[in-house]
């Protein structure tokens, strides 16, 4: 490399590393601003970067990290136990925006494998992103992040296939009769032979030698970035993308007790790789139809932003999931992702669609991107100000158990059979108790076989619910649900419907517990403060034996 070229990548650098720090002030993800350095750096505005040479290897680098991480962290245990939501609300989106986003790229006058190219782009929202915000928000356990969760691994799945399918067929569209069989046949058995190949390593060979490597963490992160790098040439090789071989390595280390080490180490590598794709694709990008392709951008924004969650909260309504559940688990999809941007790099690396839909794509991806940021971090409030129009949408009202029907014998009302209110059910109920547990989730509602415990179906936020429970005969009503808006608002309807027992709420900080005794709560239940000090206590034992 030219010393100037070096200087060029340190000056590069620094100017992502400074958008970076206005992306973190404004709640942005870093891929709008590396995007932008990326238009920057290009030939549109400084001509520092090329879309080609050692910044293009970097890129495909990155790609290969991510994908490989993606198949590392498949989780398919997740989707199971989010139960046919993930899989309806997964495939539901993904099937409703290609249909409705092909008919409005064809009508918009595209021809139709670049309209095709887009409407599949528009489907895929970002893991990564919707991880990082539900995270930050604790919101990740609840029950609208871990539906998301399932439903973009479904995602996930869905565009593997989709490359898959591209860089196998794609090259050979021209073949007819005979040898278009012949194509098909070859492709198949390269690729049966690849996942047999991958089988082979991972029932022989990488249990006893990732045991060996293991013993080194530097030596383990080398050989995951070794063996991604490695399968995915040879994908490539076989005639399929890299991107399906890295993300098979990642799959065929799945199973492994190292998987966790090996991708938390690596998470920092694919941040870093990452920076250069996505400034070859601000690179890339060509602003000479910009005029003539901001409608169209601004119609496929709106369409992502505004269609996309609406149709994951038909599904979800007609499932009879509250509605509030569907909303929130909607706003996730609300944008495109990273695997949208490689995918256009991808059709443009076979020729199949050209430099402007390529920037379209990104354009939309930097405009949805953006808006779906916010309206995640602000979901709540998003909530509560269409919560009179979208609550037409709402079905569980003939799918509640009311219970005030039945007039159950009940000494406790709890909120939540989740991992701490599921055991504290059964401590209550095992000391004779009669519970009755109250749970938006209405899987852990059908699957509950506690002895000792009904389980009906409602909102701690319904206050109107409140009307269908035995109240009157109730000793003591409990929340194992963290969020004060939800207590408080609970705390309020018992107070409106004159409930005259004991109130305990749950909060997981001392500032919250403190809000919520000033509020009028008789018990603040602070499990993380009560299990310290269980743990402490049983440690002073150990250490006085």
């Amino acid at each position: 490399m030219d010393p100037h070229d070096f200087t060029l990548v340190a000056a590069v650098l620094g100017v992502s590393a400074l958008l970076g720090m206005v992306a973190v002030q404004l709640r942005q993800p870093l891929i709008v601003a590396f995007i932008g350095v990326g238009i920057l750096a290009g030939p549109t505005g400084t001509g520092w970067v090329a879309a080609d040479g050692t910044v293009e290897l970097l890129a495909r680098l990155g790609i290969a990290v991510l994908l490989f991480l993606v198949g590392l962290r498949l989780d398919l245990h997740l989707v199971r136990t989010t139960g046919p939501v993930a899989l309806a609300t997964g495939l539901g989106q993904v099937l409703f925006t290609s249909v409705f986003g092909f008919l409005i790229a064809l009508a918009l006058g595209m021809d139709a494998v670049t309209a095709l190219y887009v409407a599949v782009a528009l489907t895929f929202s970002s893991t990564i992103i919707i991880v990082k915000l539900l995270s930050d928000k604790r919101e990740l356990e609840q029950l609208h992040g871990r539906i998301a969760v399932g439903f973009l691994i479904v995602q996930d799945i869905v565009v593997v296939l989709v490359m898959i399918a591209l860089t196998a067929f794609g090259q050979r569209a021209g073949g007819t009769g005979g040898g278009m069989a012949l194509e098909v046949a070859l492709v198949l058995g390269k690729g049966l032979g690849l996942l047999a190949g991958i089988a082979l390593l991972m029932r022989y060979v990488l249990p006893p030698l990732l045991h060996h490597i293991a013993r080194s963490q530097e030596l383990l992160v080398l050989f995951g970035v070794a063996y991604a790098v490695a399968v995915a040439a040879l994908s490539e090789w076989l005639g399929f993308s890299s991107e399906v071989g890295a993300f098979l390595a990642g799959v065929s280390l799945a199973s492994t007790p190292y998987r966790d080490a090996l991708g938390a180490r690596l998470v920092s590598l694919r941040d870093f790789l990452l920076l250069f794709f996505f400034l070859e694709l601000g690179a890339r990008l060509e602003f000479d139809e910009a005029g003539s392709q901001l409608v169209d951008a601004l119609v496929f924004s709106v369409f992502v932003l505004v269609g996309n969650p609406l149709i994951v909260v038909l599904i979800m309504a007609a499932m009879r999931y509250p509605v509030r559940v569907g909303f929130l688990a909607g706003l996730t999809v609300a944008q495109i992702s990273e695997f949208s941007l490689i995918l256009a790099a991808l059709g443009y690396g076979l020729g199949h669609i050209d430099a402007g839909a390529v920037s379209l794509i990104t354009v939309v991806g930097l405009v949805t991107i953006g808006g779906s940021t916010y309206l995640i971090l602000y979901s709540h409030q998003l909530y509560r100000r269409l919560e009179r129009w979208l609550t037409r949408l709402d079905r569980t009202a003939g799918h509640q158990v009311r219970a005030g029907r039945e007039e159950p014998e009940v000494d406790v009302i709890l909120y939540g059979l989740g991992r701490f209110g599921g055991p504290l059910a059964d401590r209550l109920s095992g000391s004779g108790h009669r519970v009755l547990a109250v749970d938006f989730d209405p899987h852990r509602v059908k699957r509950n076989q506690r002895e000792g415990v009904t389980a009906v179906f409602g909102s701690a936020e319904d206050v109107h619910f409140l009307e269908n429970l035995p109240l009157a005969r109730a000793r003591c009503v409990i929340s194992t649900i963290p969020l004060t808006d939800t207590s408080r608002a609970l705390l309020h309807g018992l107070r409106h419907h004159g409930y005259r027992g004991y109130v305990a709420l749950t909060a997981h900080t001392p500032r919250t517990a403190e809000q919520l005794r000033t509020a009028g709560a008789d018990l603040v239940i602070e499990p993380f403060d009560a299990a310290a000090s269980e743990v402490a206590e049983s440690v002073e034992e150990l250490l006085r034996r």
